[in-house]
């Protein structure tokens, strides 16, 4: 049985021969065989390593674009992750268009979502525990608001319908919602504290 490392390397050989594949032709035009042979490996590698070709786009997509983003972690960071993942696409354009429009725009979007939710998630953790009284339920529905927003976001940069670059893409999404989610928070958090103000109020008269 191979080792963690060596299976990895087997992999992504295999996913290096299905982006070149992907460049050219339809992702349901691709088979197991143009793997294996580009790859120089078998078809028992192959099912050894991965259930089917999709299953193969799904690791590639969770190995090459979700770490980007969650190697960024921190307040400010959120920003370079999101912009490390607009750079991957921007560089593999040709590949994700190719995903885009060979399964359900869905189901890309929801890797793009899942993240993207985990960076959002991080740094409104971060403001909310500076500021007092913040609710948690709140918190996660401004994280989810956002996540969807911007994972849309990047499915409509990728389809052409936006013309930044990902440099300019991300310094616009930064000014557009930074202050946002912080005086959101913010005031959420006042709102808490002077329910609570008046609760207490009440209970004394």
């Amino acid at each position: 049985m191979p080792n963690s490392a060596s299976s990895d390397m087997t992999k992504r050989l295999m996913v290096q021969s299905l982006k070149k594949l992907m460049a050219q032709k339809p992702l349901n035009k691709i088979s197991v065989r143009e793997i294996t042979e580009a790859s120089g490996v078998n078809r028992q590698t192959f099912y050894y390593h991965f259930e089917d070709i999709y299953d193969m786009v799904k690791w590639m997509y969770q190995e090459e674009a979700v770490a980007l983003v969650a190697d960024h972690e921190g307040v400010l960071l959120w920003q370079d992750g999101i912009l490390q993942l607009l750079r991957y696409i921007d560089e593999n354009k040709a590949v994700c268009l190719c995903t885009l429009n060979s399964i359900s725009h869905q189901h890309l979007k929801r890797l793009f979502y899942d993240d993207i939710h985990a960076a959002i998630e991080r740094t409104i953790h971060s403001f909310a525990v500076r500021m007092s009284d913040v609710s948690p339920d709140y918190g996660k529905f401004l994280t989810h608001t956002y996540s969807i927003a911007l994972a849309a976001l990047v499915e409509s940069w990728l389809l052409g319908e936006i013309d930044q670059t990902p440099e300019e893409l991300i310094a616009f999404v930064d000014l557009t919602i930074n202050d946002q989610i912080q005086g959101a928070l913010m005031r959420n958090g006042k709102e808490r504290s002077a329910a609570k103000i008046r609760e207490a109020e009440e209970g004394l008269s």
